[in-house]
């Protein structure tokens, strides 16, 4: 039988007990992340270095006492939860920058940092970090890490993976690995590449080198305006073809962009249906080429308008508004679940009619926003947790929304990570060798599976009751 109580008394005379929450009401904040399953850890460190973090595993291990890291509890997909109770470790702490190397192009930092603190500091040298979570304001290096988080620059700039050069971190023995480092070319297997987007299932990230890159010349913000949404996707399919790659497209239906200038003013039109926001960035010359390409793009697509933004704070507010989506869902709204499949660009219309089909069926309001550029689909379900039959429902809609995203030729996450709300979905993405392999390579370096249990891979106690067939969807009466 496992002696929490004696962990926890270890761990308090490691730590003291101000950096050890082990009291109920305190255990509650830490229960959830931005998704919608809850479960809460037996205790909550607050390490501040790596050697705490090996003293702290060392303690875990010797109670056989599962672990968990977390960031700022942001992430959409479950992969903080502590679906095993255990010592769950949170990075808060560790929020330092430990070296700037602008000649070199690379920053070092603790796990802790918040996203956009990496930018604000070097940002009045020319630089910046480039990946930029819609929660970049609160979410961490050290989450990012763990889930390869994206965001709306994706599309020009890749995600988490593409700015990682190195990484420090823990196994769940209590060893310490280095992985990567600000040289460019590193010889023998990618690990950095491994560990980035293995979502706390390998290792504890301690310290992550990142990169940076200088600020563009020129930016410009466009905002198109549509009356039917197909229209925007079909804008999207006709930069495609004509090899127009902005450095962001995010799209938004017309439930959406009311509920963001109800609560930010951001300038969205009310009477649209939907929007595309569309960001260009580069010499001076390149961008206004590419501007007008897009305008001439958006108008042959039955764009009612496209307005570029005059000024710089226009710009910011334009980006306010989106990257505030989610607390502007949180005033109408008093639960939402938001979902992470990815189609290809070219079905971007049939998901979005498929969406709007889904919450007919269930009783269930779904607004869409969503990385436009590369297909990532966001649909936002709004729904009140505390009425049991509409969290059931919700939930499969939220399911047969994944499922469809599978047979349109897509998968069931491009940023938001697999965690424990997907897991049971990995079977209609991969063969059972496939994820046979991937069970291998986990316990490689984490071989009792102590480290955040119950994400990734299947644990057969998820719910597959909606099986479609792509033959289900090959419709033509919408």
């Amino acid at each position: 039988m496992v002696n929490t109580s004696s962990a926890i008394s270890e761990l308090k005379h490691l730590l003291g007990a101000q950096s050890v929450l082990d009291k109920t009401q305190d255990l509650v904040l830490y229960e959830f992340d931005g998704s919608i399953e809850k479960s809460a850890p037996d205790c909550v460190v607050f390490p501040t270095s790596t050697e705490d973090v090996v003293r702290i595993v060392k303690i875990a291990q010797k109670y056989s006492l599962p672990l968990v890291g977390r960031g700022a509890g942001t992430g959409l997909s479950g992969g903080t939860i502590p679906v095993d109770g255990g010592v769950m470790i949170a990075f808060a702490r560790m929020n330092k920058i430990l070296e700037i190397d602008l000649e070199n192009e690379y920053a070092v930092v603790q796990p802790g940092v918040v996203n956009l603190d990496i930018t604000t500091t070097v940002q009045s040298n020319g630089y910046y970090y480039a990946p930029d979570p819609s929660s970049q304001k609160a979410c961490t290096i050290g989450g990012n890490v763990s889930e390869n988080a994206g965001g709306p620059h994706t599309l020009a700039y890749g995600v988490t993976t593409n700015h990682v050069l190195g990484i420090e971190a823990v196994l769940p023995d209590g060893s310490v690995i280095t992985v990567g480092g600000p040289e460019t070319e590193h010889p023998g297997y990618d690990l950095r590449g491994l560990l980035t987007g293995s979502e706390g299932t390998m290792v504890l990230v301690t310290k992550v080198t990142v990169r940076l890159m200088r600020s563009p010349e020129a930016v410009k913000t466009l905002l198109a305006i549509y009356d039917e949404p197909e229209d925007a996707a079909a804008t999207i399919e006709s930069m495609t073809n004509q090899a127009i790659v902005p450095a962001a497209v995010e799209m938004l239906d017309g439930v959406m962009l009311r509920m963001i200038e109800e609560a930010t003013h951001a300038g969205f039109p009310i009477d649209a249906n939907a929007v595309l926001l569309i960001e260009v960035e580069g010499p001076i010359e390149s961008v206004q080429e590419q501007v007008e390409k897009i305008q001439k793009a958006c108008r042959e697509s039955n764009s009612r308008e496209v307005r570029v933004a005059r000024s710089e704070k226009e710009r910011e507010l334009l980006w306010k508004g989106r990257k505030n989506a989610f607390g502007a869902v949180g005033r109408i709204s008093p639960t939402y679940y938001v979902q992470d499949g990815v189609v290809p660009r070219t079905r971007i219309a049939d998901t979005l009619r498929f969406i709007h089909e889904t919450s007919k069926k269930y009783g269930i309001q779904i607004s869409n926003i969503f990385h436009a550029g590369d297909g990532n689909m966001h649909p936002i379900l709004l729904f009140d947790e505390r009425d049991a039959d509409q969290l059931k429902r919700t939930k499969q809609a939220g399911t047969e929304i994944l499922q469809y995203c599978i047979e349109a030729g897509g998968a069931i996450t491009g940023e938001h990570g697999v965690g424990m709300e997907k897991n049971d979905l990995m079977p209609m993405l991969f063969t059972e060798d496939s994820l046979g392999m991937m069970e291998r390579l986990i316990k490689v370096f984490n071989p009792d599976r102590r480290l955040n249990p119950g994400k990734i891979l299947p644990t057969g106690k998820g719910c597959l009751e909606i099986r479609p067939t792509p033959t289900q969807y090959n419709r033509t009466d919408w």
